[in-house]
C-alpha cells in the first residue's frame, strides 16, 4: 500500500488495558468502522506465536476496510503477517536497519522528540515521524513530555509528515491546531472510551479544524 500523509489523519493505536466488555479485536473493528485512517497493532506482554496470532486476525480486518496496518517494534511479525508497515522508537532497532528488512514499499514510521532525531529519521528512509507525549498519557506514564513549540519545531524541521501521540482526546485535539500535524496518534481517547465509534466520528470533526489540507 503507497503512502501517503492522510493515512496519518487518524491514527488508532491498540492497548490491551482498556479490554473488557469488548475483545481487542471487537474494539479495532468498530474503530475500522467508525472511520480510523491508519492501526498500529502494539503488543507489549504477549509472546511471538500469540502477538503473530493476533496479528493476522487484525490484518484481515484492516484489509476488509481497507486501512494500512502498523505493527509496533516487530519487524518480524510484520512480515509474517503481511503488514503495511512498522513503527520504531529510538531504543528499538535503527530505521536505516528497518529500511533494509522490510524494503522500499512498506511504510516505515520512527519516534523522535526532537529535531535532531527526526532529521536523522528522515535521512535513515522513515515515511512519517511520531512526536510526543503531548499531554500527560495513560498509557506511557515515563513519557517525557513534548510542548507544542517542540512539536511544531519538528514539523518544520522534516519534509516527510509528522503525527502527534501522548494522551490525545476529543476534548485537547484542538490544540494542536497550528503545529504543522498531519493527524493525531490516539490510544485511550479511543479504544479507553465506551463508544468507540462516537469517540471516533468526534475526534475526526475536531481534526477537520487542526489539519491543513
Amino acid at each position: 500500500m503507497k503512502f501517503h500523509k492522510d493515512m496519518l489523519f487518524l491514527y488508532g493505536v491498540t492497548d490491551q488495558a482498556f479490554t473488557g466488555e469488548k475483545t481487542l479485536t471487537e474494539q479495532i473493528e468498530e474503530a475500522l468502522s467508525a472511520g480510523v485512517t491508519l492501526l498500529q497493532l502494539r503488543e507489549k506482554g504477549l509472546d511471538k506465536r500469540a502477538f503473530l496470532e493476533e496479528a493476522l486476525l487484525v490484518r484481515e480486518l484492516t484489509k476488509h476496510y481497507g486501512v494500512p496496518l502498523i505493527i509496533n517494534d516487530d519487524v518480524e511479525i510484520a512480515l509474517r503477517c503481511g503488514a503495511d508497515g512498522v513503527h520504531v522508537g529510538q531504543d528499538d532497532l535503527s530505521p536505516s536497519e528497518v529500511r533494509r528488512l522490510i524494503g522500499p514499499d512498506r511504510i516505515l514510521g520512527v519516534t523522535a522528540k526532537d529535531v535532531s532525531q527526526a532529521k536523522d529519521a528522515f535521512m535513515d528512509g522513515a515515511d512519517y515521524i511520531g512526536s510526543g507525549a503531548i499531554f500527560p498519557s495513560t498509557t506511557k506514564k515515563d513519557a517525557i513530555p513534548l510542548t507544542l513549540e517542540q512539536l511544531s519545531a519538528i514539523c518544520r524541521s522534516v519534509p516527510i509528515p509528522v503525527v502527534a501521540i501522548g494522551g490525545i482526546t476529543v476534548e485537547n485535539v484542538s490544540s494542536l491546531k497550528g503545529t504543522g500535524v498531519a493527524g493525531a496518534a490516539v490510544v485511550s481517547g479511543i479504544f479507553g472510551q465506551k463508544d468507540i465509534t462516537a469517540a471516533v466520528r468526534h475526534l475526526k470533526e475536531q481534526l477537520l479544524k487542526v489539519v491543513s489540507p
